[in-house]
C-alpha cells in the first residue's frame, strides 16, 4: 500500500505543528508574566506561525515520502511541487507581514496621542502608518514576483518585478498618473511633517481633525461628524490652515459691538470672574481691548487661550454667553442701540451767500508757514548757464564731485 507512508507523514506533520505551537505558546506565556509585549506577540503571530509551520512540515513530509512510494517521476510531481512552492511563498509573506506590523505596533505603543502635548507622538504615528502600508505593498510585490518566477513562460515577468531596474521603469512609466501622484504626495506628507494624525485643520471652509492619512487620500473628521475625503495632492498643492502645527495650544477671539457708554474696566473685571470659574481656560492669556470705535458702536475684543481647539471653542462660547448675560443684568446701557434726533422745524437759511473759509486752513494757503510750503512746490527750478557755469543771475553753483 504505497499511500501509507504519505498519510503517516501528513499526520505526523500536523501533530508536530500543534506540539511546536503549544511549546512556543507556553514559552511566551511565561515571558508574558514580566513583559506585556509577549501577549500581543502571541495574539498577532499565532495564526501566521501555525500555518507557516504546517505548510513547511507538509512540504518536507510529502517531498520525501511521495517519491519513495510512487517513484521519482510519479504523475503530478510538478503540479504538487508547484502548489507547495506557492503555498510556502504565501504563508512566509503572511508571517513576515504580521511580524513587521507587530514591531510597528510595538513602537507606536510608546507614543500616546491621548495626552495634551502629543505633537511628537502624532508625527511618529503618521510616519509609522505610512511605513506600514509601504511595507505591506513591498511584501506583496516581492511575493507576487516570487510566484511568477516559478511558472514556465513568465519567468521574465517575475524577474522584472523583482529587479530594481524593472521597478524604476514601472514607476517612471506611471508617474504621470494621478494615482501614483497621490502615492508620492502621501509619502511626502508623512515625512515632511506638514500634517499629522489628529491635527486640527481648516480645509474647504470646514474645521476638523486629520483622522487618517493613506498613500492616496486623507480623511478629515469634520466637527459635525462628517468625513471629508481629499486626495493627498490637495495638501501639497493647496494652501490650508493647520492649527496644531507646532503645539496644540490656541488663542481665540470673542468680539462685541457695544454702545459708547460701555465701561471696559467693569467688563474686564467680569471677564476675570468668568475665567476663574472654568477649567476650560489654560491660564496663559486673557485680554479685553477696545479695538475700534466707529460707525456708532464700540468694538470690544476678548482674547483667551485653551489647551486645544475643541476646548477653545467651548471657552469662546462660554465667555460670549456669560458676558451677554452680564450686559443685560449689570450694564444695560452698554447694549448697542441706534439713536435718531427728531427736529421740529428746520432753521431758515439766509439768502446771502456766505464767504468760504477754506483758505484759512489750507495746506498752501493757511496760516502755518503757507508761503514756505508753496515756495517748495511752486518755485522755478534753476537752470545752469552753459557760458558762465553758474546761475542766470551770475551766482556760482556748487558742483558735485564726480
Amino acid at each position: 500500500m504505497p499511500w501509507i507512508a504519505p498519510v503517516v507523514a501528513v499526520v505526523s506533520a500536523v501533530v508536530l505543528t500543534f506540539v511546536v505551537s503549544a511549546l512556543v505558546g507556553w514559552v511566551f506565556s511565561f515571558v508574558a508574566r514580566r513583559k506585556t509585549w509577549a501577549v500581543d506577540f502571541v495574539t498577532r503571530m499565532r495564526r501566521p506561525f501555525r500555518w507557516s509551520l504546517l505548510v513547511v512540515l507538509l512540504t518536507i513530509a510529502l517531498s520525501t515520502t511521495l517519491p519513495r512510494s510512487l517513484g521519482a517521476d510519479y504523475p503530478g510531481d510538478e503540479a504538487v511541487s508547484q502548489v507547495f512552492r506557492c503555498a510556502i511563498i504565501v504563508v512566509v509573506a503572511w508571517f513576515v507581514g504580521a511580524l513587521a506590523i507587530f514591531f510597528e505596533d510595538l513602537g507606536l505603543s510608546r507614543y500616546r496621542v491621548d495626552t495634551p502635548d502629543n505633537r511628537v507622538a502624532r508625527r511618529v504615528r503618521t510616519q509609522v502608518l505610512i511605513l506600514r502600508r509601504l511595507t505591506v505593498a513591498l511584501i506583496v510585490i516581492v511575493a507576487a514576483g516570487a510566484l511568477l518566477l516559478g511558472f514556465p513562460g513568465v519567468e521574465a515577468v517575475g524577474a522584472s518585478v523583482l529587479a530594481s531596474a524593472g521597478l524604476v521603469s514601472v514607476v517612471a512609466g506611471l508617474a504621470a498618473q494621478s494615482t501614483l501622484a497621490n502615492v508620492f504626495a502621501g509619502i511626502q506628507l508623512a515625512f515632511s511633517d506638514a500634517i499629522r494624525i489628529d491635527d486640527v485643520v481648516v480645509v474647504e471652509g470646514q474645521w476638523g481633525l486629520i483622522e487618517e492619512i493613506t498613500l492616496s487620500y486623507v480623511v478629515v473628521h469634520i466637527w459635525d461628524d462628517r468625513r471629508l475625503v481629499l486626495p493627498s495632492t490637495y495638501f501639497t498643492t493647496t494652501p490650508f490652515e493647520n492649527w496644531t502645527r507646532r503645539n496644540s495650544e490656541l488663542l481665540g477671539a470673542v468680539e462685541f459691538d457695544l454702545d459708547w457708554r460701555v465701561q471696559p474696566g467693569d467688563m474686564r473685571a467680569e471677564l476675570d470672574r468668568i475665567l476663574e470659574r472654568t477649567d476650560l481656560w489654560d491660564g496663559r492669556v486673557k485680554v479685553l481691548q477696545v479695538t475700534d470705535a466707529t460707525g456708532g458702536y464700540v468694538r470690544v475684543r476678548v482674547l483667551v487661550t485653551a489647551k486645544d481647539a475643541p476646548t477653545l471653542f467651548d471657552l469662546r462660547c462660554l465667555v460670549r454667553e456669560d458676558l451677554i448675560s452680564w450686559l443685560h443684568e449689570s450694564s444695560p446701557v452698554s447694549i448697542p442701540r441706534a439713536r435718531v434726533q427728531m427736529i421740529a422745524d428746520e432753521p431758515a437759511v439766509s439768502g446771502r451767500p456766505r464767504r468760504s473759509t477754506s483758505e484759512a486752513g489750507g495746506l498752501f494757503s493757511g496760516e502755518n508757514a503757507d508761503s514756505e510750503r508753496t515756495a517748495l512746490f511752486t518755485s522755478a527750478i534753476p537752470v545752469q548757464s552753459p557760458d558762465d557755469g553758474g546761475r542766470p543771475d551770475g551766482r556760482p553753483v556748487a558742483r558735485p564731485d564726480r
